[in-house]
Formats: C-alpha cells, structure tokens, sequence
C-alpha cells in the first residue's frame, strides 16, 4: 500500500493574528492623516465659499444702484438670502415678471459653514456676532464678510485671520 502523504490547508491561527496585528498597526497610522486632511478640506471649502459670496455680493450692489441684500439696502438690515437666490428687479423686488426681474440668482443657495453647527441654520446665518453664532460674519461699518471659525482650526490650518475668518472658541 501507498502512504499518502497529509497535505495542509489553510493558515494556522498564529498566522492570522500576525496578519490583523499588522493592519491594526497600519489602521493607527493612517487613520489621524484622514481625519487632518478633512479639516484641511473642509477649511479650504469654507474660503472657496467666502470668496464667491463676496463676488457676488458686489455683483448684486452694482446691479442694485449700491445697496446691500438685505431688508432695507443698507449694512445693518436684517440679510436675506432670498434676495441672493432668486431672481429681482433693479429694486431689489424678488419675482419672475419676464423683463422686470432680470437680475439674479447670484447663487443656488445659502453658502453653508462647516465649521459652525451650533443650532439651527446657524451655518448659513449672516450676522454681527463672533462667537460661533452665525456662520459668516459681516461688519457693518465696512462691508467685509468673512468666515466664523474656531480659533483652533484657524491656528492648525494657516487661516487669514485679518481678512478671512474671524476666530471663536477654542
């Protein structure tokens, strides 16, 4: 009679556990470079959104004889994003007569702030306060927007902070 000779299948378990110590090591380099290189995108976001809702602001005030879209044309209204999602007139009167409102939409919808999520819509808001309140900041002596942003994040991720963001929190 003829041996036959045993042949082995598969991995012993001291195999296995080797294989998951290796992707659990690997798993704990690569996770933290994942998790930077979303705030950075998110950070980069948030100043790509800047950039257009300041472009098209001064679109709409120079189509709107100067004034801002807000509740009454001036900095300190109450800001209304409707006017900057739909189509006006030279008055600022939102609506869709054929010839009459000819201006707009300046944009698809409110620019939303990652970095602010507090309550509400507050990532959309556009307001006075820095505290993390609203999402984009407007100072109502010059007209410069810009972005609220935790002081940490700005700090970690080079953000202008003279001209970009204004910092909140930690």
């Amino acid at each position: 009679m003829h041996a036959r000779k045993m042949v082995r299948k598969g991995f012993t378990l001291v195999e296995i556990l080797i294989v998951v110590v290796i992707l659990g090591i690997l798993a704990a380099i690569v996770i933290p470079q994942f998790t930077n290189a979303s705030t950075a995108a998110k950070a980069s976001s948030v100043l790509s959104q800047l950039q257009t809702l300041r472009s098209q602001v001064e679109l709409y005030k120079n189509q709107h004889n100067n004034e801002y879209p807000t509740s009454d044309g001036t900095l300190t209204g109450t800001w209304t994003w409707t006017k900057m999602t739909n189509k006006t007139d030279i008055d600022g009167v939102e609506g869709t007569t054929a010839g009459e409102h000819i201006y707009g939409p300046y944009m698809q919808q409110a620019p939303k702030n990652p970095f602010v999520t507090s309550t509400g819509n507050a990532n959309t808001a556009l307001g006075t306060a820095v505290d993390g309140s609203v999402g984009w900041v407007i100072n109502t002596t010059t007209g410069v927007i810009r972005a609220a942003v935790p002081t940490a994040i700005s700090n970690e991720q080079n953000m202008d902070d003279v001209n970009d963001v204004v910092e909140f929190g930690s």
